[in-house]
């Protein structure tokens, strides 16, 4: 399959030139991809394009690519708002909000556009991959590909297995994140997927922990770094997430699962009704 990549996964389809869209359109020009990203609005795909530039100049700084890399992988990004440009693209990766009828919205559309045999991976986090592809004419060859943020600094790819996903899929995506550097972990589809199953919860462990008053914000987050040797805290990195996401996350949670472990601590619920978010808002555990 490796040496067939350019061949089956030409060029790479993104919708959405936010945080995750234009992470993965750097990621893949690097690689040597072709990628053609498209958003709503010629303003939202000029700020993902310069978002791309401006990182690509942190790397040239740190000498991770060269002058002519950052330009050869500017010149693979084709930046459209018109979807019919992504005909020319092997496989679609919606990266669009984290908004169910959004997605649904933009899949069909996509759907009804491309050719049957391209692959339509979405960058969703936490949406069922099995209710999604139910939504498109080509279940078999529908699949998650959850990046983590920021996507050209992170290796973790989960390519999530839709119900209906094929094995082909499956393998041709794996090879994609490969050909990307990332080490990809296969996962079955279920709420939260892998990583952000066992993480926010841990995170609303730490918000019980601080609201019975063991120890310090800064001391949950201390021990958490020394004893752990996470590179955050839980609560700092609650305050990076938002503790809306984290709280809204909890509640899917409680709900898909019916367990009352998935139960919010009322201390974070208290903080979002505060308006305390954290970082994006300036006060959530901490002041920023």
């Amino acid at each position: 399959m490796g040496n067939e990549l350019g061949k089956s996964l030409g060029v790479v389809g993104i919708i959405g030139a936010g945080t995750m869209g234009n992470g993965i359109a750097q990621a893949c020009a690097v690689a040597g991809l072709p990628v053609v990203m498209v958003d709503v609005s010629d303003a939202a795909v000029a700020k993902g394009l310069a978002t791309i530039s401006a990182s690509l100049d942190r790397l040239v700084k740190k000498e991770k690519i060269t002058e002519a890399g950052k330009a050869a992988a500017l010149g693979l990004i084709k930046g459209s708002t018109a979807y019919d440009d992504l005909r020319a693209a092997h496989i679609v990766i919606e990266a669009a909000t984290e908004n169910y009828e959004l997605k649904l919205k933009i899949l069909r559309q996509v759907d009804a556009l491309v050719a049957p045999e391209v692959i339509l991976a979405s960058n969703t986090s936490s949406i069922s991959i099995t209710k999604l592809a139910a939504a498109t004419s080509r279940a078999d060859r529908f699949i998650g590909m959850h990046f983590f943020n920021p996507v050209p600094m992170m290796a973790l790819v989960e390519i999530i297995r839709g119900l209906q996903t094929s094995d082909a899929t499956h393998d041709a995506v794996k090879a994609l994140a490969e050909k990307l550097g990332k080490s990809p972990i296969t996962v079955k589809n279920a709420p939260g997927f892998v990583v952000n199953r066992i993480l926010v919860p841990m995170i609303n462990e730490a918000f019980f922990v601080l609201a019975e008053g063991l120890a310090t914000a800064e001391d949950i987050d201390a021990g958490m770094k020394l004893g752990c040797n996470q590179p955050i805290g839980p609560l700092a990195l609650a305050d990076m997430i938002g503790l809306d996401v984290c709280l809204a996350v909890m509640d899917v949670y409680l709900a898909e699962f019916g367990d009352s472990k998935y139960r919010a601590c009322p201390l974070l619920k208290e903080m979002v009704a505060a308006g305390r978010l954290g970082r994006k808002t300036g006060r959530g555990v901490y002041s920023y």
